[in-house]
């Protein structure tokens, strides 16, 4: 699994700071979540081919997590994009983009593919054999989502010395990786945990975007490997929270330390604050694995 953070400041963009975009790249699929101003001049910097983005998932409707999008899709079209382009995002998104596309007299010669979200409950929204993505309601100004990537469990991992010891036909093979008990070249059952290992342990990345310290999230994403968390302020401005619906890096922390993920990284930083490495202080006083989200960082997990 690997995170590349193509923008993760608050606000509005300045030469070095960018508005929320990530890419996600997660058993062969490469997400793009969120789309802040800019995000296609940064997608070429980090070098990710635009061919390769076939989902994109928007959190909220706020200018610095959705305004590059009309662009991208804009310079899909002029690149003579024809596979479809699947968005997700809140219930207007179809009339933002669309409407811009249609004053500009330029409207796709692909299929693009709106799937508007208006439930204030977790839902699936994208599924295939390998891969599920929920929603994670948020509480924020505006209706707003977070977004949970997970693995599905593989299959086994075959030890060959014992399936040839047991006698096992390697016709049957297949079937001992898909997790069956097969029977030998005697006729005997074979148990399948003894010729095979555990799959590896699925992975799972939970995206967190503007919200205010809410814990009801941590049940859903109890146990994920990462979770990108905002941390717009530091404690000193916590009074601004409640009316911002925001976080500070330690609450980020605090919902980290309760949902016993592997690592948590902060991001989407007021412009206030010159030092972030105070972030990650504030945070680890309550949660270990915390690492600073960057423009052009590389995050990866296996």
């Amino acid at each position: 699994m690997k995170l590349t953070i193509l923008g993760c400041h608050s606000a509005t963009p300045r030469a070095h700071h960018h508005p929320t975009s990530q890419v996600l790249e997660m058993k062969g699929h490469m997400f793009l979540i969120d789309c802040g101003e800019g995000t296609q001049v940064q997608l070429r910097k980090n070098k990710v081919k635009f061919s390769r983005i076939k989902h994109i998932f928007i959190s909220h409707l706020h200018g610095d997590h959705f305004f590059g999008l009309v662009g991208l899709i804009s310079t899909f079209r002029l690149l003579g994009r024809e596979a479809e382009l699947h968005v997700y995002g809140p219930k207007g998104i179809k009339e933002a983009i669309t409407l811009q596309l249609k004053l500009g007299n330029s409207w796709t010669n692909f299929p693009l593919l709106f799937h508007e979200l208006e439930q204030t409950s977790s839902e699936i929204i994208f599924e295939d054999d390998v891969v599920r993505v929920t929603t994670i309601p948020l509480d924020h100004r505006v209706y707003t989502n977070g977004f949970l990537f997970q693995e599905k469990e593989g299959l086994r991992k075959l030890n060959i010395e014992a399936a040839i010891e047991a006698k096992i036909d390697s016709s049957y093979f297949q079937k001992l990786k898909q997790g069956h008990d097969v029977k030998n070249r005697e006729g005997v059952q074979i148990s399948n945990e003894t010729v095979t290992f555990s799959p590896e342990q699925p992975l799972s990345y939970a995206f967190c975007s503007d919200t205010v310290y809410y814990p009801q999230i941590v049940e859903q994403i109890k146990h994920a490997t990462v979770l990108y968390h905002e941390a717009t302020f530091l404690t000193s401005h916590e009074h601004l929270c409640e009316k911002t619906k925001h976080s500070t890096a330690e609450q980020a922390a605090k919902i980290a330390a309760m949902a016993g993920v592997g690592h948590l990284i902060l991001g989407h930083y007021s412009g206030r604050y010159a030092d972030l490495e105070l972030f990650k202080e504030e945070a680890q006083v309550y949660f270990e694995e915390v690492a600073l989200a960057g423009d052009g960082k590389v995050f990866e997990y296996d």
